[in-house]
C-alpha cells in the first residue's frame, strides 16, 4: 500500500469512527428510536445520503464497532494452522488473553462508556437483530478458516462439519461475553468477575474440544 493510499484509508476509517461516535452519543442520550438518521447526519456534519454511503442501515452506526472483529477468530485460526497449532487451542488462548486485557469484546469491562454501549446494544431489539448478521458473517469467516481447502463460491460450498464447528465456537464466545456483561451490569466489578470468567472460558473449551475433536 502506497503512502498516499494508506493516508486515504486512515482518513476514511477515522471518518467512519467519527460518524459512529456522534451517532452513539445521541443514542445514549435519547435512545436508539428517539434519534433520526437526519439528526445523526447533522451532528456529524454530513448529508443524509453521505451518511448512508458510510452506513447502509441505522443499526450499523452502532454495530460498526464490531466490524473489525468479524474475521478476528478466522485470523486466529489461520495463524494457528500455519504454526501447526490446534484451532481450538489458539482460540482458547486468544479468549484468555482478551479477558486478561479486560477487552470490551469479552464483556469483561466495567468502564462507564463500555457499560453504556452494551446497555444500548442489549437493550435495543433492532440492534440485537442486526448483530446476528454480524455473527453470521463471523461464522462464515471462521468456517472458511477451519476448512482452508474449501471452495470460495459461497457458504453453501463449505463442509458442514466446519460450518457446525464455527457456529458452536461463535455461540460459546457470545454467551460467555453476555454472561460477563450481565454480571457487571448487575453491579459487579470486572476484577471480581474475572476469576469466574476465566473458569467458564476454560470449561467451555473443554467441552468444545470434547465435541469437536477434529479441531482440538
Amino acid at each position: 500500500m502506497s503512502g498516499e493510499t494508506g493516508l486515504r484509508e486512515r482518513k476514511r476509517l477515522r471518518r467512519y469512527r467519527e460518524v459512529s461516535d456522534a451517532a452513539i452519543a445521541l443514542f445514549l442520550e435519547r435512545g436508539f428510536e428517539g434519534v433520526s438518521v437526519a439528526e445523526v447526519a447533522a451532528a456529524a456534519g454530513i448529508s443524509k445520503p453521505t451518511l448512508f454511503r458510510y452506513f447502509p442501515a441505522k443499526e450499523d452506526l452502532v454495530l460498526h464497532r464490531f466490524a473489525d472483529h468479524e474475521d478476528e477468530a478466522a485470523r486466529v485460526v489461520t495463524a494457528a494452522l500455519a504454526a501447526r497449532i490446534a484451532p481450538l487451542a489458539a482460540l482458547h488462548q486468544h479468549l484468555l488473553d482478551g479477558l486478561d486485557r479486560y477487552d470490551p469484546v469479552t464483556g469483561l469491562c466495567d468502564e462507564p462508556d463500555v457499560l453504556a454501549f452494551h446497555g444500548l446494544l442489549y437493550g435495543t431489539p433492532a440492534l440485537l437483530a442486526r448483530l446476528y448478521g454480524y455473527l453470521e458473517r463471523t461464522e462464515e469467516h471462521l468456517a472458511r478458516a477451519l476448512a482452508p481447502g474449501a471452495s470460495d463460491t459461497g457458504a453453501g460450498a463449505l463442509p458442514v462439519r466446519a460450518r457446525l464447528a464455527a457456529a458452536q465456537i461463535v455461540a460459546v464466545r457470545r454467551v460467555l461475553a453476555q454472561e460477563n456483561w450481565r454480571r457487571i451490569a448487575a453491579g459487579a466489578r470486572a476484577q471480581a468477575v474475572r476469576p469466574g470468567a476465566l473458569a467458564q472460558a476454560d470449561q467451555a473449551f473443554v467441552e468444545l474440544r470434547a465435541g469437536l475433536p477434529a479441531y482440538a
